[in-house]
């Protein structure tokens, strides 16, 4: 999978402002994160790894401290530490999750929600958090699986022969990559949302108002036209359902140590 990191960066500065008024979906998701820290207790310096605009950061804090928030948009890292400005404990780094600027054995524990669909190399990515994490510490996170969207990602290939959606990894993927980092205790849970929207355009709207429109590298480079648009919202159309239309979100929930 080849994503263009300078694009996701400059897709979710841009929705720092939008972020928070259409991304119910993350939020649910992130309280499934957050009842596991309930259940696990954890003490210690915790890390929210893709932070985003601070749901899970605020619900992390509210059961433990100290917490590093981290994100590689700084317009998002700005509106998390805006929220908690009254806030003690909470240190912000903005940095690429590839590329973590941390010492080792520094964290107790890391959770990230539906942040790390957009990393490319995910086996590098779950070493690198597991340098960080202090012996005995877990890795809590959510991704989305390669469900998501695929009514609209069906509707693109009716439309053109281009990639209009991101892939994401699969659960024996990531099982795959976790492994090979050095991770032998791994729990998987995956879970499918039905999302319903009044049409194609208000879903795109949505992605694109979250920072998750398209950002593959290399994809076709030209304006997307009148008939291919045209194409793709008849094709989707045959998945409408009374007034509204359908989207899959497969979410993958993993823990692991």
């Amino acid at each position: 999978m080849y994503l263009d990191k300078a694009k996701i960066r400059q897709s979710f500065a841009a929705a720092s402002v939008t972020y928070d008024g259409v991304a119910d979906l993350q939020r649910s998701v992130g309280k499934v994160l957050l009842d596991s820290v309930d259940k696990e207790n954890p003490a210690g310096t915790l890390l929210d790894l893709g932070c985003g605009t601070g749901f899970l950061t605020a619900g992390l804090l509210a059961r433990t401290r100290p917490i590093i928030a981290l994100d590689i948009a700084l317009p998002m890292l700005q509106v998390t530490r805006t929220k908690l400005i009254d806030t003690a404990n909470v240190g912000y780094v903005c940095a690429d999750a590839e590329q973590l600027p941390l010492a080792g054995h520094v964290v107790d524990g890391v959770f990230s929600n539906l942040a790390l669909q957009w990393c490319v190399n995910l086996e590098g990515v779950f070493a690198d958090i597991k340098r960080v994490l202090k012996p005995g510490g877990r890795l809590v996170f959510s991704i989305f699986g390669p469900q998501t969207l695929q009514e609209l990602k069906a509707a693109w290939a009716e439309a053109d022969d281009f990639n209009h959606v991101n892939d994401f990894y699969s659960e024996r993927r990531l099982r795959r990559f976790l492994q090979l980092a050095g991770y032998t205790e791994i729990v998987v849970e995956t879970n499918v949302y039905i999302s319903n929207y009044d049409s194609v355009l208000t879903l795109m709207k949505e992605l694109k108002h979250i920072g998750a429109h398209n950002v593959l590298a290399g994809r076709n480079k030209s304006i997307t036209t009148k008939a291919q648009m045209q194409r793709m919202v008849a094709a989707y159309e045959r998945h409408r359902t009374g007034e509204l239309i359908p989207a899959t979100f497969e979410v993958i929930m993993v823990t692991a140590s």
